[in-house]
């Protein structure tokens, strides 16, 4: 991990408020008992470059759609307070809470190791995902590129790939989505986890609004790329309610697949998401605890394959039936379309002959 910053950016609104202590570390810093929050309101952004070798990333994970993964960054500016990839950022020596959104990670030769990888002749073509972790479209990559570049690869190797993001920003990459659409290769799901643009501002700070996101469904299907709406994460209590619409404003954006993920707080994220309501909801702070608990045995988290997802009990299963009934009255489609590797091309343009 190098030292030298790339030059920060002006910090806006943060998700988190604190750096809890990492649990991996002895030493916790703490700021003076005499600062003032009025003269240094919040830390500035700052990019480190990661001089990682290899970039793909592999799951084994029976919950999760994807076995490969390209992350062309560590840390996610977006700031979403639930994020369950905050302690991921505990194992490069950081904070769960604010540094993994002020500190993060470039791996600025994402695209030139992909492209090693699928020239290899140990790579058997499949499904990439980007980002398995972190937003690939958060706001440095308008001007580093870098999941533009990993896309042009994937492009040229017609290797499929699928897309999650928050942000409107997977639009400017249209021209080569589409391409890759044209050979059943891409798909991309939009994450909308409420309409409400006040709640998005303090729970998401650094997201599109919800109606950019609506507007980068309707852009994305015009243009011949297979969308979705993914709903994640569905807090109990804060915006289960809004499931349906968020669904029928999904489907006539022209989305053509749904699904969800219930709220997960994993390790240091349960605190800093009590922390958030007490100091945004605090009058329904009790009512949210207490229907996550009731969703994961007694507690704020459950890492179970199967159950992390959805969770259980009598409100799961409410949830799960409120979904099921509003996808099907808004005609959406339960899984996205199966991407194919039969026109991927290996250097050369040779195509190869896939059984």
């Amino acid at each position: 991990m190098s030292v030298n910053p790339v030059p920060p950016l002006p910090s806006p609104a943060r998700g988190a408020t604190s750096n809890p202590p990492n649990r991996f570390e002895p030493l916790v810093l703490e700021r003076d008992a005499e600062w003032d929050p009025a003269d240094d309101p919040g830390p500035r952004t700052h990019f480190y470059r990661d001089l990682t070798t290899s970039i793909l990333s592999h799951n084994d994970s029976p919950d999760v759609g994807f076995d490969v993964s390209v992350n062309p960054y560590r840390g996610c500016e977006h700031g979403c307070i639930y994020c369950y990839a905050r302690p991921t950022h505990e194992f490069l020596g950081f904070s769960a809470g604010l540094d993994f959104e002020t500190k993060i990670m470039v791996k600025e030769r994402a695209a030139e190791l992909l492209r090693a990888e699928l020239s290899s002749p140990k790579w058997r073509p499949q499904v990439i995902a980007l980002s398995g972790v972190t937003d690939c479209y958060q706001l440095v990559e308008r001007r580093l590129q870098l999941t533009r570049q990993c896309l042009a690869v994937l492009a040229e190797f017609r290797n499929p790939v699928g897309i999650v993001t928050k942000n409107h920003l997977v639009t400017r990459d249209i021209d080569l989505l589409g391409e890759l659409a044209r050979h059943q290769a891409a798909s991309v799901w939009i994450s909308i986890t409420t309409l409400d643009s006040e709640l998005r501002r303090v729970m998401e700070p650094r997201t599109s609004p919800p109606s950019a996101r609506l507007a980068a469904i309707r852009e994305l299907s015009q243009a011949g790329i297979p969308t979705g709406v993914l709903v994640a994460p569905v807090i109990p209590g804060l915006t289960d309610h809004e499931l349906p619409g968020i669904l029928a404003a999904a489907a006539e954006a022209g989305a053509r697949f749904a699904s969800y993920v219930t709220l997960r707080l994993p390790l240091g994220v349960a605190p800093l998401f009590e922390r958030w309501l007490a100091e945004h909801y605090p009058d329904r702070q009790e009512k949210i605890l207490n229907r996550i608990r009731s969703m994961r045995e007694g507690k704020l988290n459950e890492s179970g394959f199967g159950d992390r997802m959805r969770g259980h009990g009598i409100f799961a299963e409410q949830l799960s039936q409120m979904f099921h009934v509003a996808r099907r009255r808004a005609g959406l489609e339960s899984d996205s379309p199966t991407l194919s590797t039969a026109s991927f091309r290996p250097p050369g343009g040779v195509q190869l002959a896939l059984l």
